[in-house]
């Protein structure tokens, strides 16, 4: 059996697509024949280095494929299901976890980061983490969902608790997670200010659902999201760029307005003013991955057919080391996507 695997931190030339030994299907887990897996913006940061990453390691966090094995306690009927992979893992024991809060948990994992991951041509993993996916869908599109939906879902409603008629405003629209934000915000009845980098990109944030899309490069984002909102602002901020857009950000909140980030990928440093903060009362909120209802969540508005996967382009598993340069280059709107067959 073949994997992606990782032996050091380094380039793209440490991706190794080698053979891999065959793994023993223990009881209460099932083996999945993959047929797609897909980037993030995680797997690039593992490869280069994140501490305690487990070495060597199979990488990728999000794909789809499957069953064609089930181990004991594991319904037959199972088999042959086409499945996606929900790519957390909780100890399920502690307090957080007995609250339906498993992002608090202390054993949080994500496949490809602190255990292995979806990127070899058959994984076992519980049964509890594989789900079936609505037939609409290609193994491409489902293996695009899971983590930036599971990751915006908790943003926007467990974090941000979002409300209908609502304005927010997602940056990085063209990203996994801000091209699933934009649709969960709409599918909320949320009005959508999306921020891209390319015309072409603001274009795609409109047919996805975006209500108004802006052009960083030549926008003054600030003055336009106050003329959009008649000089109140936006009620929720959908940030994960960090220190580039920080400022921008919390100009752009109205009275009350909930900034919340999962991310930092220009910089951690951030200038607050407290005396705007507290006057207006508003809020700032971490949010890290999500919760198994975070999950659900998504996954309901999925099967319901108000949110979809967004596929940009299909690599050959094979040429791994070519999908990792193209999604450094951020030409990408949605999911970078790798295929099986």
């Amino acid at each position: 059996m073949k994997a992606v695997r990782i032996h050091e931190h380094g380039d793209i030339n440490v991706l190794k697509w080698e053979n891999r030994p065959k793994l023993e299907i223990l009881a209460g887990n099932v083996l999945v024949d993959i047929k797609a897996t897909s980037l993030n913006h995680l797997d690039i940061w593992v490869r280069k280095g994140i501490a305690g990453v487990p070495l060597p390691l199979t990488t990728g966090s999000d794909g789809s494929g499957i069953i064609s094995e089930v181990g004991d306690g594991v319904p037959k009927n199972r088999l042959g299901e086409k499945v996606l992979i929900q790519p957390l893992v909780f100890c399920g024991e502690c307090t957080y976890c007995n609250k339906g809060k498993e992002n608090y948990c202390i054993s949080m994992g994500i496949m490809g980061e602190n255990c292995q991951g979806v990127n070899a041509e058959q994984i076992i993993i519980p049964e509890s983490q594989v789900v079936q996916f609505p037939d609409r869908l290609t193994f491409e599109e489902a293996a695009s969902f899971a983590l930036v939906a599971q990751t915006s879902y908790q943003m926007l409603v467990n974090r941000a608790n979002l409300e209908s008629g609502e304005t927010v405003l997602v940056w990085g629209a063209s990203s996994g997670v801000g091209s699933m934000g934009i649709q969960i915000a709409k599918a909320l009845g949320a009005t959508v200010i999306a921020v891209a980098g390319t015309e072409e990109k603001c274009e795609k944030s409109i047919s996805i659902g975006a209500d108004y899309s802006l052009n960083y490069t030549d926008t003054d984002i600030l003055n336009e999201v106050k003329s959009i909102t008649k000089g109140t602002g936006v009620d929720v901020v959908f940030e994960h760029v960090g220190q580039a857009t920080w400022d921008i950000s919390m100009k752009c909140l109205a009275r009350g307005g909930r900034l919340v980030t999962c991310g930092s990928t220009t910089g951690f440093k951030a200038n607050l003013n407290l005396t705007h903060l507290f006057f207006k009362q508003q809020s700032i909120l971490g949010s890290t991955m999500g919760s198994k209802t975070a999950f659900d969540g998504a996954m309901t508005l999925l099967n319901e057919g108000k949110i979809n996967p967004v596929v940009n382009r299909i690599f050959p598993i094979t040429e791994i080391q070519s999908a990792h340069d193209y999604l450094e280059s951020g030409k990408q709107f949605g999911k970078v996507v790798l295929s099986y067959d």
